[in-house]
């Protein structure tokens, strides 16, 4: 972490910094861990919670899949909108200087262990450590945080409490608690927890950052003060192997289920191109571009962009029927027929993308050109 990112421990117990301060800060921190290949996304003004999705995206039943602000280049889901691109970044924090930094830590290939220290009751004996049977006739006075759960786990496993790795980044958080970062092996997908929580957790007042979660950046100045890098390691190191088979006898490995094979394209989607169509090569070279890489997801099991693609594709037949060059009901057949082979038993999902698409598309109606 590069000199500009620390702050002292002094500058987290005298406030947050003059706003102008704090605005030309977070660009740098959100610049820097980009650099680092940590996707960014905007934190609200002096809070720790992603930046408010627009108005739209508010309305029930709306979620991140298909949602048109995000391939528009718009900050909308939180760390779905995260992003490595610079010229993005410096639209986003230039134009608000006082949004903070979040990452999100599955694309960055981040675990973060987030220990707490809040003062609240201690739970039952089984969910101090879950899993790990704590008998009556032990002593649980002075147990009242998350660094003394963890340092009790780490003594069991013979190994030295992850708080006090200085070979990692460490994070001192303004409400006293700590950050430690890990990057992970990238065919392992690690998932979130709170320490609270009646089903997967680490331990009580621990929470693990992962996959479908982020952190807050070093350097992010929120109401409270400063989250900031302690001495010791600038980058993260990887996740220590007992630490690791921690997390996957707690729950946190991803075991992707089954996915049924993708199907072929079927014959009456291709036959619905050239329906679709007529005799406009223009339309059919369009048509059949926008479901192929639809139907290019179909080779991966799961990623590949399918979200993402198959909005595009819905978004341009969208511009089809608003240009009157294709009938809607046609647009939506196709796309269902394409995505179900791609992505079979998610019909759902790909329906809710596509009606999204297509209806954004429609507002914007797609020029052809010339016939051929």
């Amino acid at each position: 972490m590069p000199a500009e990112l620390r702050f002292s421990a002094s500058d987290s117990a005298s406030g947050p910094p003059p706003p102008s301060v704090a605005g030309f800060q977070s660009l740098k921190t959100a610049l820097h861990c980009a650099a680092r290949g940590w996707p960014v996304h905007p934190l609200a003004p002096g809070r720790k919670t992603p930046a408010a999705n627009c108005e739209a995206c508010r309305q029930a039943g709306h979620t991140a899949t298909g949602c048109s602000c995000l391939p528009a280049g718009r900050w909308c889901h939180g760390f779905h909108a995260a992003t490595l691109d610079t010229a993005r970044i410096e639209a986003w924090w230039g134009s608000r200087p006082s949004l903070g930094v979040g990452v999100a830590c599955g694309p960055a290939r981040l675990v973060v262990i987030d220990v707490d220290a809040h003062s609240s009751q201690r739970p039952a004996r089984d969910r101090i450590l879950p899993g790990i049977p704590i008998g009556d006739h032990v002593n649980l006075t002075g147990l009242a945080s998350g660094f003394h759960t963890l340092a009790v786990l780490a003594a069991l496993r013979q190994q030295p409490s992850p708080a006090a790795d200085t070979g990692t980044l460490r994070v001192r958080t303004p409400s006293g608690g700590l950050h430690i970062w890990y990057r992970t092996d990238p065919h392992r997908r690690w998932l979130c927890s709170a320490g609270s929580s009646t089903g997967r957790a680490l331990a009580w007042q621990v929470d693990v950052r992962a996959h479908g979660g982020y952190i807050v950046a070093p350097g992010t100045t929120t109401h409270a003060g400063t989250y900031t890098a302690l001495p010791g390691a600038t980058e993260p190191a990887p996740l220590p192997a007992w630490l690791a088979h921690e997390l996957q006898r707690t729950g946190h490995l991803h075991v992707p289920a089954a996915v049924p094979a993708p199907r072929p394209v079927p014959p009456r989607a291709k036959q619905a191109v050239i329906a679709a169509g007529g005799d406009d090569t223009r339309v059919q070279r369009t048509l059949n571009a926008v479901l192929a890489s639809v139907s290019d997801c179909g080779r991966a099991s799961e990623g590949a962009g399918f979200s993402s693609t198959l909005n595009r594709a819905a978004y341009t037949l969208g511009g089809l029927v608003a240009a009157g060059l294709v009938d809607h009901n046609d647009a939506d057949r196709l796309l269902r027929d394409v995505a179900a082979a791609a992505r079979p038993g998610q019909e759902r999902r790909a329906e809710q993308i596509i009606r999204s698409g297509l209806a954004a598309g429609t507002q914007r109606p797609l020029d052809l050109g010339r016939r051929a």
